[in-house]
């Protein structure tokens, strides 16, 4: 897992936006719980009400495509991936108004994620803990157990860091073409 680089990644589409509000704070929280709210859809477990429960993890990019140009992608990886661009941005935020180095969480992060306190016994009450430390996280709160809860949902999934790494990578240079042509 290589944080630094994905924080690196995150400052840059950061400063690209550009955006700097009064209100950023909380509009960040709430696109996170926007994102991690996609995210639990797509994964469908919750859904008791359905008989089809059953993730979504492929599905075409753009189904009116040609048969030879239609491209494939797992929607609940990227779904997931979206709400990783919030909770790296939310340590963004956080460094800049309290003045730190977010590289100096890393080890921090690290520490949380080993020592497992924000690993829950199922999916369902992972994707809560994700919504308690997104919804309590404050200049003041402890990051590091939002971005270990976010982490640990990510595992219960399925994915495998690499594999959260490339998509990430793979969804932070679309988000800077659409910043190029004014999404």
């Amino acid at each position: 897992m290589n944080l630094q680089k994905l924080f690196e990644m995150q400052k840059g589409l950061r400063d690209h936006i550009g955006y700097d509000g009064p209100d950023r704070f909380n509009k960040l929280i709430l696109a996170l719980l926007v994102e991690v709210g996609e995210c639990a859809n797509e994964w469908r477990g919750f859904k008791f009400w359905s008989t089809n429960q059953q993730p979504r993890t492929l599905a075409l990019r753009h189904p009116a495509m040609m048969e030879e140009d239609k491209e494939y992608y797992n929607p609940l990886l990227e779904e997931y991936v979206d709400g990783l661009h919030f909770v790296l941005e939310l340590a963004l935020e956080i460094a800049y108004e309290i003045q730190f180095d977010v590289c100096d969480y890393i080890s921090e992060i690290d520490n949380d994620i080993k020592s497992q306190e924000q690993k829950s016994k199922n999916i369902i009450e992972q994707f809560n803990t994700v919504f308690y430390f997104a919804n309590t996280v404050n200049y003041d709160c402890e990051y590091s157990n939002l971005f270990a809860a976010y982490y640990y949902l990510g595992e219960m999934l399925g994915f495998t860091w690499d594999q959260i790494e490339q998509a990430y990578m793979d969804k932070n240079k679309i988000n800077h073409e659409r910043q190029e042509s004014g999404y």
